[in-house]
């Protein structure tokens, strides 16, 4: 019965620290830039776009694949960011396991 009320005491603790990680990641704010900051991106934890931000002098119309590649680009950036912010909150959170089906 003691391991019973001790795996259940595990998993409360568990789906506790998952809650608490998912509010961090909904706050968590990350920029990506590109062009020397003339693009800039922000995303949330959860890599949801929240602004997009570029320098009027970019905003060429003869070079408009141009920009969109600096947007791709700063986007990516910032998804990586993402990555790497989380990989360090989990490393914390497991002690450094690499625990399957949370990366």
């Amino acid at each position: 019965m003691k391991n019973v009320m001790d795996l259940q005491k595990m998993m409360k603790t568990a789906k506790d620290m998952q809650d608490r990680l998912q509010k961090e990641l909904a706050g968590m704010r990350v920029d990506g830039t590109s062009g020397g900051g003339m693009v800039r991106i922000v995303l949330d934890g959860h890599k949801n776009l929240l602004s997009v931000r570029i320098e009027p002098e970019v905003a060429d119309r003869n070079e408009i694949e141009m920009l969109q590649d600096l947007i791709v680009a700063a986007a990516n950036d910032a998804s990586h960011k993402v990555d790497e912010a989380l990989a360090q909150k989990m490393g914390g959170l497991t002690g450094g396991l690499k625990i399957p089906g949370l990366f």
